[in-house]
């Protein structure tokens, strides 16, 4: 597996399931990788600690977002790397998030990550939540 930074804005981190191709890979930019290693920095997590990115059921569009830090891998994950960063995702959340982008926005309108998913079919006004 290997790990593509596309310009200088957006790692692509292939998933590693059988069937997928380029447009089913996970995107991250370069801004949220930077903002995860600063939050790790900031509140002293260990280096070896991934970010653990999924969703569960629940929110006003039926789907919701996950977005934490964890120590080690579960069993049925699948372990990424974005740039430095390892990224655990459980199996079930894959299918949901394969071709998305994880980005972070320190703008006007708000501070935050935010993700960009092709597969969802509605979402909510605050973007936390998602239905397919």
């Amino acid at each position: 597996m290997s790990v593509a930074i596309l310009g200088n804005d957006v790692v692509s981190i292939p998933t590693s399931v059988i069937g997928t191709d380029e447009s089913d890979n996970i995107l991250i930019t370069t801004k949220a990788v930077a903002e995860v290693k600063k939050i790790k920095a900031t509140n002293n997590i260990a280096d070896d600690y991934g970010l653990r990115l999924g969703v569960k059921g629940g929110g006003c569009s039926g789907m919701s977002y996950t977005l934490g830090f964890d120590a080690a891998a579960k069993e049925n994950d699948l372990v990424l790397d974005a740039d430095g960063v390892r990224v655990f995702i459980d199996a079930k959340s894959m299918f949901y998030l394969m071709g998305m982008t994880l980005d972070f926005s320190d703008g006007l309108m708000g501070k935050g990550f935010t993700f960009n998913n092709p597969n969802a079919t509605k979402t909510c006004g605050c973007g936390s939540s998602f239905g397919v």
